[in-house]
């Protein structure tokens, strides 16, 4: 019988606990250990300054990445509504400001959509997700997105964020509604990480041990 592959452990430089653990399901098929910055407390948070998902998803990854010592993965994402030229956008998390809050970022996206007509509520949430190795260099840099159209009443408990107001037009339900099977596999950050997912295996390889 081949060996098992035993694949370095990555630190997701996130605190975001609901987001890791979409992303540690999304990583378990190829059993590749994952764990959030969250368990190292003495990492200095990231300051996201970046003016697109990109730049902060890369700047998440390499800080956390030398501070540590371990491969890390940034991921930055967020909703960009048409009508108001892509805002939230980077600023998705953070919108209604200081102690932001989803239930206070959802009340300011409805209050700025108040009265757009459904046919102009279209918008897209965006995954952009970096690989640093231990160095600090970044190996890995994908972007997808996932189109649907934001609601002006919430469906559904499950997800976070925006979620519950963002329906997906094919399956006639919002995130909020979708089974976290489902979502795994539509959602901007599961395109994403699908198209990151070949490329870590290999970089992960490097000087793998076997079991």
């Amino acid at each position: 019988m081949k060996p098992a592959t035993v694949y370095p452990t990555v630190v997701l430089a996130s605190r975001n606990l609901k987001k890791a653990g979409e992303i540690r399901d999304l990583l378990a098929p190829y059993a590749i250990p994952l764990v959030a910055v969250a368990e190292f407390p003495d990492v200095p948070e990231v300051i996201e300054d970046g003016t697109t998902f990109a730049e902060n998803a890369a700047k998440k990854a390499r800080q956390t990445a030398l501070h540590l010592k371990h491969w890390a993965i940034g991921e930055d994402s967020g909703l960009r509504v048409d009508f108001l030229k892509g805002e939230p956008g980077v600023y998705s998390a953070r919108y209604s400001g200081e102690g932001a809050t989803d239930e206070k970022n959802n009340a300011k996206l409805m209050c700025e959509l108040a009265g757009v007509p459904p046919e102009k509520r279209g918008g897209g949430y965006v995954c952009h997700v970096a690989v640093s190795d231990p160095e600090g260099n970044i190996v890995l840099s994908f972007e997808d997105t996932c189109r649907g159209r934001m609601l002006d009443e919430p469906r559904g408990p499950n997800g976070f964020g925006y979620d519950p107001y963002f329906l997906v037009r094919e399956y006639h339900e919002t995130f909020g509604e979708l089974s976290p099977l489902v979502k795994q596999q539509i959602s901007h950050r599961a395109r994403a990480f699908r198209r990151l997912i070949p490329g870590l295996l290999k970089v992960l390889s490097v000087g793998r041990k076997e079991d």
